[in-house]
């Protein structure tokens, strides 16, 4: 249905362009070169200051859409509106690194456009949400065979086309530890009976998926890895109708396999496709529970 095949793409060449102190990290510019690629993969690392002697648990950080493409991989150094701050500060205080590439149609990977790549793919049997989250694989790949970083200790973080790129990620792939992910859970199945999956681009498109599974069904396979997800009540794409279908059918996963206290639904009233300060804390002491990182000072 995604039209990628079983394994991730390898990484065939890595090239660091450049390394930049900044507040509380380092800044690391990349260009991956990646199997079945046409182009570069540009790319972001960000590593807390005095980590030389350890290697340090990491996150792979997949950006959000929100029809700004212009953003993509800044977004974990720079932000974005619907975020309060970046996250690359907050996570070199919990001594975590973070990996945030630029995908298809975003950042420096303008072209093709959206619309006319996805629709390419789906002629061709492929969709462009299964080229993503290929790619999101291999940067998973390269991230995890770093010397400075634990490959046992990687979380998936994402707001909106991130959060669905990161939980479908770590429900295909068992080495991400644990993911936490903000404004977009909830069960496609209603979406698309109320119409408001028409709120999502194009890149989300997967044939014939719901005659096979739910949305509670994939996010199931995360289990019993620690699961975090965020939402606002009054969230067109992510109505409390649609959301209670996904959280009834994580708590019984869950509590089935003995780990009820490992899925966590903060569900904020009052917000919307937005980040709040309480989710913000949530995410903060989830990935520095489940990653081990160090506590922030003060």
């Amino acid at each position: 249905m995604l039209g990628i095949g079983v394994d991730w793409p390898s990484v065939v060449g890595a090239d660091r362009l450049g390394e930049e102190r900044q507040d509380g990290y380092l800044l690391e510019r990349w260009r991956l070169r990646v199997e079945s690629v046409a182009d570069d993969v540009p790319a972001l690392l960000t590593r807390p200051l005095g980590q030389a002697a350890r290697r340090c648990p990491a996150v792979l950080y997949c950006h959000a859409h929100g029809n700004r493409y212009a953003i993509g991989k800044s977004e974990l150094i720079e932000g974005r509106p619907s975020l309060p701050s970046p996250y690359a500060v907050d996570l070199a205080r919990l001594g975590i690194a973070a990996l945030c590439i630029d995908l298809p149609c975003f950042g420096e990977r303008l072209e093709p456009a959206e619309g006319a790549l996805s629709k390419a793919l789906l002629w061709r049997g492929e969709t462009l949400f299964g080229r993503m989250l290929a790619e999101l694989g291999s940067a998973l790949t390269w991230l995890a065979g770093r010397d400075d970083v634990d490959g046992t200790r990687i979380g998936a973080l994402g707001l909106s086309m991130g959060a669905t790129l990161s939980w479908w990620l770590a429900a295909l792939d068992p080495r991400v530890t644990c993911v936490a992910e903000l404004c977009c859970l909830a069960d496609l199945g209603t979406l698309v009976a109320t119409g408001a999956h028409d709120l999502h681009g194009h890149y989300m498109t997967v044939p014939g998926l719901l005659t096979s599974f739910s949305t509670g069904e994939i996010a199931g396979l995360i289990a019993p890895r620690a699961h975090l997800a965020c939402v606002g009540l009054d969230d067109p794409l992510t109505p409390p109708v649609a959301v209670a279908i996904v959280d009834t059918a994580l708590r019984r996963r869950y509590a089935t396999l003995g780990r009820p206290d490992a899925w966590r639904l903060l569900a904020v009233p009052g917000s919307g496709h937005v980040e709040t300060a309480s989710m913000r804390a949530a995410v903060l002491e989830f990935l520095a529970l489940h990653l081990d990182g160090r506590q922030p000072a003060g």
